[in-house]
């Protein structure tokens, strides 16, 4: 889910640097430090083959790639999503499988969504970070005011069709990846009753509540998921590095641990021990406010700083540092851009 990488330089379209009023003659020498050290773009290479969703385009729903299945028994609505980023398709991959094994919930009602069809249609395995969207971030649009404006964009008609579907579930997983090197996390927002609920998935056993992104909610902010005084539930699995074997396998234990505990499936044991749960809370969301950002060195995600006051990064002139001891950096972006999100900080909470 981390944003796609873009060049970087003192503005969004050049990298040649020159002093200008606003940088005295040692803060320019440090800056072009900064940028000398910066890591070049890594090559990414793509193992996973983009599944065919040609059976599911069409839907059963009314609604383009949406399939929906009830059991005729009592029960929750439970929706998993994939594809909110047209080029995250380790999800799609473990939803087409659910699919081509005629999986039917045992109770209740089960949708699958691929959510940005038009992006994934794009995804070229020789450009890979290309096909995120086609005009804007589409988990960045789910709000009311938003969604209800007259402005138009192919994500944003995506998400008011999608918006019907979302309106009717009482539990969401949307399943995601991630582009710079980090383990898998599960997103519950800010609500109690999302950790809870994400800490009942059991995989990835590191969970993080959060407020979301400075440039707009996702779809797990989405307003019945957001209010604390409603039962309806959403979280977002970041499964692993976009393009990895390990990130299929690390969603499909999830999405059957999902519908195991939803009693739609019979339940089987995990392969393997079971991990112990983590939980964090993020307590400041680092959005570079320049196109100059640098870490001091290549972080990973879950990376867990000792020291408060630890230097880590720079935005233009402004130190980043840890605010406390412990510090756990959740998907630090390598390469952000201007007003992208570059890494949330979050406090470690007591093990449960």
């Amino acid at each position: 889910m981390t944003d796609t990488p873009e060049p970087i330089g003192p503005d969004a379209t050049s990298t040649e640097l020159t002093p200008t009023d606003s940088y005295d003659q040692a803060n320019f020498s440090g800056l072009a430090h900064r940028l000398a050290h910066i890591p070049p773009l890594p090559r990414f290479d793509v193992r996973l083959r983009p599944p065919d969703l040609a059976p599911w385009l069409a839907g059963n729903t009314g609604t383009r790639g949406v399939m929906q299945f009830d059991s005729g028994q009592a029960g929750p609505h439970v929706a998993v999503t994939a594809l909110m980023h047209g080029n995250e398709f380790a999800g799609a991959i473990v939803l087409d499988e659910l699919l081509r094994q005629n999986f039917r919930p045992l109770l209740g009602k089960l949708s699958i969504g691929f959510l940005n069809l038009a992006a994934f249609d794009r995804f070229d395995a020789t450009q890979p970070t290309a096909s995120r969207f086609v005009e804007e971030d589409m988990n960045r649009l789910w709000d009311q005011a938003v969604l209800n404006s007259s402005r138009q964009s192919v994500e944003l008609n995506r998400a008011r069709e999608l918006r019907t579907l979302f309106d009717s579930v009482d539990i969401l997983v949307d399943l995601h990846s991630m582009l710079w090197p980090s383990d898998p996390l599960i997103l519950s927002g800010p609500t109690a009753k999302g950790r809870r609920f994400a800490c009942t998935l059991g995989t990835p056993s590191m969970v993080v509540s959060d407020q979301g992104h400075n440039s707009g909610p996702r779809l797990i902010d989405y307003r019945m998921f957001a209010n604390p005084d409603d039962s309806r539930v959403a979280c977002l699995i970041e499964a692993g590095p976009h393009w990895e074997p390990i990130t299929v396998d690390t969603a499909r234990i999830a999405v059957r641990a999902l519908l195991c505990g939803a009693g739609m499936a019979e339940a089987a044991p995990l392969p393997g021990p079971v991990p112990r749960q983590h939980c964090a809370e993020v307590t400041r969301v680092v959005t570079a406010s320049t196109a100059s950002f640098s870490f001091i060195q290549s972080f990973r995600g879950g990376e867990v700083i000792r020291d408060r006051d630890t230097l880590i990064g720079h935005d233009g002139a402004q130190e980043i540092r840890t605010p406390y001891d412990n510090c756990l950096l959740v998907m630090p972006s390598l390469r952000p851009s201007r007003g992208h999100t570059a890494v949330r900080l979050a406090r470690l909470l007591p093990d449960i």
